[in-house]
Order: C-alpha cells, then sequence, then structure tokens
C-alpha cells in the first residue's frame, strides 16, 4: 500500500517525477504484482498470447516493450526485451531496430507498446524483416469505442489524437511519447495503407474487449477494487456487456500474420 499511496503523489507532482526512468518502470511492475485484480487481468491476457504458442511455427519469441509485466514468469521460453535496462529483461533495444536475423522470430507479443513507438514504419518494416512465414504479431492495445475515447481523451494522462494523418510522432520518451489512437489509425482507419506498404503482412483479427475491468483495477495510479474477489463477478458483467463492446471497449487485441 506504501508503494501505491508513492506513486499515486508522484502522479500528482509532475514536476518531480519523470514518466520515462527506469525507476518508474521497475515501480510499475511491483504496483501490478501487488494488486491481485490488476495481476488477474494481466495474466488473462498473457494467457491469450501463451494458448496460441502451440499453433506457431518455430522460431524465437518475443515480447517487446516488456516494461512492467511478468510475461516470462508465465511463459519461460519467451524473451522479454525493452528500451530501458531493466533488471527482468533478457534484452534492451528499440523497436525500430532489432537484433534477430531475418526469419528467425515466429511471434511478437506486445502489450500497450505500439501506440509508444515513435516510428510505426519502421517497427513493421523490422517485424516483416524478422518474422518468419506465418509468424505473427499479437498486440493489446487502447481500442477506439465512443466510451474508450471519452475516458482516453478526458482522463488519461498519454496524448490521443485520433485527426492526424500521420503514424508517428514526436519522441520525448519511452513512455511520455504516445498517441493512443494510432492501432486504430493504422489498423481500421488506414488498414489499406498498412497492406500496401507492408504486402508480406496482413491484418489476421482485430478482438475488442476490456470494457470495464482495468478502470475498475484502478490500473497503476488507483486502488479501487483491488481485491482478487471482485475479478469473476466483473469478468461475468464484461461477458454480459459484449455485444456492446464496439460502443464500450477499452482494449483491443490486434493480430497480424507474416504471410
Amino acid at each position: 500500500n506504501e508503494k501505491l499511496i508513492f506513486h499515486k503523489k508522484m502522479l500528482k507532482e509532475k514536476k518531480d517525477f519523470s514518466l520515462d526512468a527506469a525507476e518508474t518502470t521497475i515501480l510499475h511492475r511491483e504496483i501490478i504484482l501487488r494488486k491481485p485484480f490488476l495481476k488477474k487481468l494481466y495474466e488473462e491476457w498473457y494467457d491469450s498470447f501463451i494458448k496460441i504458442i502451440p499453433q506457431l511455427p518455430q522460431g524465437n519469441m518475443i515480447e517487446i516493450g516488456s516494461g512492467g509485466g511478468f510475461l516470462k514468469e508465465r511463459c519461460p521460453q519467451i524473451i522479454t526485451s525493452d528500451i530501458l535496462p531493466l533488471p527482468h529483461c533478457d534484452m534492451v533495444f528499440a523497436a525500430q531496430k532489432m537484433p534477430f536475423e531475418n526469419n528467425s522470430v515466429a511471434a511478437i507479443f506486445m502489450i500497450d507498446v505500439l501506440h509508444h513507438i515513435p516510428n510505426s514504419l519502421e517497427f513493421f518494416a523490422e517485424a516483416e524483416r524478422i518474422l518468419t512465414k506465418n509468424g505473427k504479431i499479437f498486440m493489446i492495445e487502447p481500442s477506439h469505442s465512443i466510451f474508450a475515447r471519452f475516458i482516453y481523451q478526458k482522463f488519461h494522462h498519454e496524448p490521443y489524437d485520433d485527426k492526424t494523418q500521420q503514424w508517428n510522432f514526436p519522441s520525448s520518451g519511452p513512455l511520455s511519447g504516445a498517441n493512443g489512437a494510432l492501432p486504430w489509425i493504422i489498423f481500421e482507419r488506414d488498414i489499406n495503407i498498412f497492406h500496401k506498404k507492408f504486402k508480406n503482412l496482413k491484418l489476421e483479427s482485430i478482438k475488442l474487449h476490456t470494457p470495464f475491468r482495468y478502470l475498475l483495477s484502478g490500473g497503476l495510479s488507483y486502488k479501487f477494487f483491488s481485491a482478487k474477489m471482485w475479478f469473476k463477478p466483473f469478468s461475468f458483467i464484461e461477458k454480459l456487456f459484449s455485444p456492446l463492446n464496439s460502443q464500450l471497449a477499452m482494449f483491443q487485441t490486434i493480430i497480424i500474420q507474416k504471410l
């Protein structure tokens, strides 16, 4: 609880708060692990990645922007990485320049990472290069539902610009630089442009989900429903609301396949 109070205090006192420091990402990891409700949500997202592993071709499996997460604990064979030097990550590199051979990677896993990459064109060019045939990118990103736009634009600290014609943005730092609307821009509004630019990459699916539980967990900044006992009831409620995910979902899972 002291960690959570400390983190909340830092968010309020932004003049003394470095969002892009490695220490901040380490603190994020501690918060996730200390909040059972939020941790359960991450486990659900990780398990959605892990269940597809048997269907993948041979090759390395990497997570980009592992940050404060704990995917390695759920699946030790996945190579974790971040742009910051973190004690719990296997490698340090930028998504725009990945140290893997051509056609050597079976899967790239990402949670809330794409919208922090300043030059997504460079990232997808690298992904196209390193992925093996039938390799895939699995990413969980902000959605563009009516409810999500309202929350991200009015209450979230990260920029959310769905009017820009650009796929990139100024690089202010690994966490402070962002455009939360970027996944929607690339994979819905500009999907034809994406397929023209990257002829070996194909959008396989988009699934909208998680309208309420991340908010109810308090995320990384607030307490709210931190007890694990609340997770199943609210998961059931979300299922009831699933027909309205196009209007309510806060997140989307996007899968890209290399042809």
